[in-house]
């Protein structure tokens, strides 16, 4: 089942960077699925559930009134876009988030440092004060907000209250500016500098944050009912779907787990002993147990990775109505470019169609394609993105290793990891490492549903559980060496091009 709203392309506008979701796509959904799962499921199955945990999207937040409820659920705002999820992808919030590491800069404690050190207009913070700053009426009625991740868990334990809400340790490390160096959450008086739209939020808010390998509550007498479960099924902390995929693709540390779809989320732990005092600059942020309690998450990620893929098909696709030849042109492409030797290829490209991520958030930054010809071909320029793409993966694995972080193997997690042989080669040809494949297909609802199962007490601990219910790995993509070093002069002029449309566009 797809989301309804979502499907139909509402509340969303790509040419402003807007994408919204309405909270009812995510109850219809999960009410459908669980449901029709249950139904295709051996008798007695329900009776067996012992646990449930929930990864999504982030930072993927709402504001909620005083009682908890999102915006859009409450009347009169039941079609506004600001009273609904502002998804990751929305990059409405630059100006705000340029405004927060101005502040943060110049204010006796830079907030931001356990992130990076570059605030993100993906993340909760400027998409919220954006949010309140456009719209009057919905910041009349705010009263908090709430992360995607969060609200499942509340919504289905009936602990929806702003109060009573138990907040992610991952969520709140790595997007909020939540770190126990300070207290929690940055002081009011940072936020009221910010903004005074912002007075008060802090203490609507949270000062605790939670790991996933604890239980939030039990599903809800309602939620019970309504998904066809025992109400003993006990509900776990969520997170965001990319810490949840490392772990059901079974990341052990310092191995970089790349959930790899529209975008990428890289994943990478690592023991106390080896962070120690370092400040990794310009990665998604370091927070202890976001991805396994015991050890420090390590966030990175490109904004665009499939995306990119699937733009140049829209340009290609333009005014054709065969849909089977639409959807084929990815896999063609593939074919011939992968046919293409990598000395004959002009054309270097950047991957920013969608701004950058890491290293050093920056989403106002834009693509590049740059040395086209007459000659230049579909599979030439498609070779080129993809190429791109491969770059922008080292630059992650390059920036870890410059600020003394062991990155010592690479698995692939998700739809393009599994699905594009081409683009797996290509990245391990450029990286220069091997990449191993996660044989479980929806590595991030596998994780969660470890979580669920050491919430639940099936296991004591994370790594139990990924010892017993992991799958393994079913691809391996060696480099060839020989590629790399031809790649590596390229990757030099990537940098090059990347720092020219940075800095001079």
């Amino acid at each position: 089942m797809s989301y309804p709203r979502w499907a139909k392309g509402m509340y969303c506008d790509p040419s402003k960077n807007r994408y919204r979701q309405h909270p009812l796509d995510y109850i219809e959904t999960l009410e459908f699925i669980i449901k029709d799962a249950l139904s295709k499921s051996p008798e007695g199955t329900a009776e067996g559930v012992v646990g449930i945990s929930f990864d999504t999207t982030g930072s993927t937040p709402v504001l909620v009134d005083k009682n908890g409820l999102p915006l859009a659920m409450t009347p009169g705002f039941e079609e506004n876009p600001n009273a609904m999820f502002v998804l990751w992808k929305d990059h409405t919030a630059t100006e705000e988030a340029a405004q927060i590491n101005e502040l943060a800069r110049r204010w006796k404690t830079d907030y931001t440092m356990f992130e990076g050190g570059i605030y993100s207009s993906e993340w909760v913070w400027a998409k919220m004060l954006h949010v309140i700053k456009e719209d009057e009426a919905v910041r009349e009625a705010a009263h908090s907000w709430i992360e995607h991740c969060d609200w499942m868990s509340a919504l289905v334990t009936g602990k929806i209250a702003p109060s009573e809400v138990v907040r992610s340790r991952c969520s709140a490390g790595h997007k909020a500016m939540w770190h126990p160096n300070w207290g929690g959450l940055p002081e009011n008086e940072f936020f009221v500098a910010l903004s005074p739209l912002l007075d008060g939020y802090r203490d609507r808010l949270f000062a605790e944050t939670h790991t996933s390998d604890k239980a939030v509550g039990t599903l809800s007498s309602e939620w019970a009912t309504r998904l066809g479960l025992p109400q003993s099924v006990v509900v776990g902390v969520s997170a965001f779907d990319c810490h949840m995929g490392a772990v059901g693709g079974e990341i052990t540390p310092n191995i970089l787990a790349r959930a790899i779809g529209t975008s990428t989320c890289d994943i990478l732990i690592t023991d106390y002993n080896s962070v120690g005092d370092k400040l990794v600059a310009g990665i998604c942020g370091q927070v202890d147990g976001s991805v396994i309690p015991g050890y420090v998450g390590l966030e990175a990620g490109q904004s665009g990775f499939g995306d990119v893929y699937a733009w140049f098909k829209n340009v290609l696709a333009w005014g054709m109505d065969d849909q089977n030849a639409i959807d084929n042109l990815i896999p063609r492409l593939s074919e011939e470019a992968a046919k293409l030797p990598i000395e004959e290829s002009t054309i270097i490209a950047t991957d920013w169609m969608n701004g950058r991520r890491t290293p050093d958030a920056n989403q106002n930054v834009k693509g590049a394609i740059t040395g086209l010809t007459l000659g230049s071909s579909a599979p030439r320029i498609f070779r080129a993105l993809v190429e791109a793409t491969a770059y922008g993966s080292r630059a992650i694995v390059e920036r870890f290793r410059r600020e003394g972080v062991e990155v010592n193997g690479i698995i692939g997690l998700g739809g393009v990891a599994r699905k594009s042989p081409f683009v797996m080669q290509t990245m391990a040809d450029v990286i220069g490492m091997p990449i191993k494949v996660a044989a479980t297909e929806q590595t991030c609802a596998f994780g969660a549903a470890m979580f669920a199962a050491v919430a639940a007490g099936v296991y004591p601990t994370v790594e139990d559980a990924q010892k017993a219910m992991g799958q393994g790995f079913d691809a391996n993509y060696e480099p060839n060496m020989t590629n790399y070093e031809l790649y590596d002069k390229l990757y030099q002029k990537y940098l090059e091009i990347g720092n020219f449309t940075e800095t001079k566009l």
